[in-house]
């Protein structure tokens, strides 16, 4: 397969697994009522609410970072091979702590964190259009959490883990 068309496919797929994930968590809490979305959990943590927003300002942060809208992404050091992210995943903590940016505001709604949700979505969605397959493989970020430098398309691939972590912790708060 050429590298364009190749690129495509790839797109094609981050696109489609990214949005089915973001549309669980966007129905889980669709299907939650407003008390439930919002009811914080014994002994502390994040209500679902606040997880969808969460979610969402992370997925912006990556979208911004894929398009360029934000600084951050980089050119990749000469000789970056790829790791699958099959190896990387298990490498990720069970439990982080957001940074301060990251970390919900008390009192989000439901209807917030779904609208927050839709939106990010789109914008990750409109960053893989812009995503040529120079910037995809070739520009990155280097984060701890993930062991190091990734590249865009992983940065996408981490935007789709990180929804579905949180779509099982939402499940847990909802108790369904």
């Amino acid at each position: 397969m050429n590298p364009l068309a190749a690129h495509r496919v790839r797109v094609s797929h981050l696109r489609e697994s990214f949005a089915e994930a973001n549309e669980r968590l966007v129905a889980r809490l669709r299907g939650s009522d407003d008390e439930a979305a919002r009811r914080v959990p014994e002994g502390g943590g994040w209500s679902a609410a606040q997880i969808g927003w969460h979610v969402a300002r992370v997925t912006t942060r990556f979208a911004g970072f894929m398009s360029g809208e934000l600084p951050g992404a980089q050119p990749l050091a000469s000789g970056f091979v790829e790791r699958p992210w099959a190896e990387i995943a298990p490498t990720v903590a069970e439990r982080l702590e957001a940074p301060p940016g990251f970390q919900p505001p008390p009192g989000v709604s439901r209807m917030e964190a779904i609208a927050a949700l839709e939106a990010s979505g789109m914008q990750l969605a409109r960053a893989l259009d812009v995503v040529t397959p120079e910037r995809g493989a070739g520009h990155g970020i280097s984060s701890p959490i993930v062991g190091g430098a990734i590249n865009l398309y992983q940065v996408a691939e981490w935007a789709t883990a990180h929804v579905i972590r949180h779509n099982k912790q939402a499940k847990q708060v909802l108790g369904r």
